[in-house]
């Protein structure tokens, strides 16, 4: 994986979180390792800066919007074993874990005052997305 390449975070309906609709482009802190003229990901840039904070979302009927944030698990298949300085590199592999984590409810609207959505953790499922092929480390 490299700088310009995709992370793609489902949370499993009904949660929805805006900022997880589209594929989040990755950014590669390798600074001696470059794929296709790219700083290559290492272990730590699987979630970007532009997802890793606090994001809203919905979880129909819980209307209202709420916070949390989303964290990712990498399984083998998803890093070489061989590292660059001292962190395994980002590779596609297989689909991995994803998980939401309400730091503050989405309500649900009544007319006996708001409801908080009893749900504290969101599962989900993540990707990486690459157009890279073949990329041989050197």
């Amino acid at each position: 994986m490299k700088t310009g390449d995709m992370i793609q975070i489902t949370i499993t309906p009904p949660a929805i979180v805006p900022m997880l609709v589209a594929p989040v482009p990755l950014v590669g802190s390798s600074t001696s390792l470059v794929v296709n003229g790219a700083p290559a990901c290492l272990l730590g840039d699987e979630l970007p800066m532009a997802i890793a904070g606090p994001l809203p979302y919905t979880a129909p009927p819980f209307v209202t919007p709420g916070m949390g944030t989303v964290s990712v698990t990498l399984t083998p298949t998803n890093q070489t074993m061989l590292s660059q300085n001292g962190k395994a590199i980002l590779i596609k592999g297989q689909q991995f874990v994803a998980k939401f984590t309400v730091t503050a409810p989405a309500m649900q609207p009544t007319p006996g005052g708001p409801v908080p959505d009893p749900v504290a953790t969101k599962p989900g499922t993540a990707q990486f997305i690459t157009t890279t092929i073949n990329a041989k480390a050197g």
